[in-house]
């Protein structure tokens, strides 16, 4: 009998172009796997009930391609350093074979379990999945990360790419004694999220599992990519190709996702479509970007990149942050937005800039506490694209412009002109004047009549603040 393989799932919740799986395949047929329910994640304060039930979907889904090629999904609830290696004796298993991650906590628990593993003598096998290019293989001439993004893409985007890997197939799975031992291990059945402790009671705004991924990225790729440097922007609009949840769960290959747009490039011979395909390909870079950063600057994590925002005089206004959670700030496009995540579990990116820029330059609240409240919203809560993503915003990351400030009734003026979005996410104000939503400037009556608040700051009198106590703080 062949020699019997644990794989590790973590972010990479599919059997196709799966690279540590399909390595795993190739030294036995008698590849298993297992994805562990970590109590040390699940008990954060900053997991979101919509991100649960998007996994536990997804573990349905990859549970049914286990079984469609023969083998199965084992579930564990432990610490993983603790539940791989005791399955791992207890099934004898020549290896575990597991992808690797870029967050901090992730890599030091990688290292116990490795240890852990080696220690009773089992070969343990990582590799680089998530991304299309490790953070080692992306540097200066001078053999330094990259801090700025626009060098980082021209390096990057000049490297060849590799192709999708085999899906998993022709293996063989447990034996009923196996199975037995397997349990004894503290294998379980996959709980749902309420038995998680996670209430999400709304439909999934994705639906989970590599197929229906699979789906969206071809039909992305068949109409929307090539109108996405123009329509990305615009929040009313379906411009966005709604990836982002399976990419952060793995849920699709980055190598699958890549061979799309180079087959779209290949197949347009208008330059608007060519603009619009490599612009996504450049967000596709940002997520890599944001991930080697993190990667390099774990510190990241804690606090600001640049020195002089460490010691920033936030006001943290407490009413003024649960008005800006709750939608109610009196600026209709940042409360619209936030209502939008708060009722689906995701906001468009446009309108996550909009948001943080005025959380951080219009109410002077520090970026952190937006950050974890992304964090406890968002279906594709992302540590590395979120904290890049904020810290960007609140221009204390890597940024060579780093003092930017949005004007919400620009941005709303520029991006929902017809106040669709608006109107949308604020029924309250379906019949008030366009002119009035896009502006923020609705009349007293009006905000009487329909309950919605007066704003609750004046944005030119706040970022004329924050630009002083900014200026003051880069000069000690």
């Amino acid at each position: 009998m062949s020699d019997l393989i644990l794989f590790w799932h973590r972010r990479d919740l599919r059997i196709a172009d799966n690279l540590g799986l399909a390595a795993a395949r190739q030294r036995s047929a008698r590849v298993i796997g297992v994805f562990c329910l970590d109590p040390d994640i699940l008990g954060r304060d900053d997991i979101a009930p919509v991100r649960v039930a998007y996994l536990v979907g997804c573990l349905q889904k990859l549970k049914q391609r286990y079984s469609e090629a023969g083998s199965q999904l084992l579930i564990l609830k432990a610490a993983p350093q603790e539940g791989i290696p005791r399955l791992a004796a207890c099934l004898s298993a020549s290896a575990v074979f597991f992808n690797q991650d870029v967050e901090p906590y992730s890599r030091d628990r990688d290292r116990a379990v490795a240890a852990a593993l080696r220690e009773q003598g089992v070969e343990v096998h990582h590799f680089w999945d998530q991304l299309l290019h490790p953070p080692q293989t992306i540097k200066t001439g001078s053999g330094q990360p990259y801090t700025v993004y626009t060098p980082f893409w021209r390096n990057w985007s000049r490297q060849p790419k590799a192709d999708p890997c085999e899906t998993l197939a022709g293996t063989q799975g447990l034996t009923d004694q196996e199975q037995a031992l397997a349990r004894q291990a503290g294998a379980i059945e996959l709980p749902t999220a309420k038995e998680l402790g996670f209430v999400w009671d709304r439909d999934l705004l994705v639906e989970p599992g590599e197929k229906a991924a699979q789906e969206m990225l071809e039909n992305f790729c068949d109409r929307a990519i090539t109108e996405y440097a123009e329509q990305r922007n615009f929040p009313a609009h379906p411009g966005t190709s709604q990836l982002s949840a399976p990419l952060k769960f793995g849920v699709i290959g980055i190598r699958t996702v890549w061979a799309a747009t180079q087959v779209a490039l290949e197949n347009t011979r208008s330059d608007e479509a060519r603009a619009g395909i490599q612009t996504w390909q450049q967000e596709l870079a940002w997520r890599e970007f944001y991930q080697h950063v993190l990667y390099f600057f774990p510190q990241l994590a804690e606090g600001p990149y640049r020195d002089s925002l460490k010691a920033f005089p936030w006001d943290n206004n407490e009413a003024h942050f649960q008005a800006w959670c709750e939608g109610k700030t009196g600026y209709p496009i940042v409360d619209a937005a936030m209502r939008q995540m708060n009722a689906t579990g995701w906001m468009h990116n446009r309108c996550r800039m909009i948001v943080a820029s005025f959380l951080t330059k219009d109410l002077l609240i520090n970026w952190q506490r937006g950050e974890k409240y992304f964090m406890q919203r968002l279906i594709d809560g992302d540590l590395a694209a979120n904290n890049g993503g904020w810290q960007w915003s609140a221009s204390s990351g890597m940024d060579p412009k780093p003092l930017r400030i949005f004007n919400p009734a620009s941005q709303a003026k520029k991006f929902d002109p017809d106040a669709e979005y608006i109107r949308r996410w604020l029924p309250e104000l379906a019949g008030v004047d366009t002119e009035a939503l896009v502006t923020g400037k609705i009349p007293v009556e009006d905000c009487d009549r329909s309950g919605y608040p007066l704003p609750i700051v004046d944005h030119n009198q706040r970022q004329q603040e924050f630009k002083q106590r900014y200026q003051q703080q880069k000069q000690r």
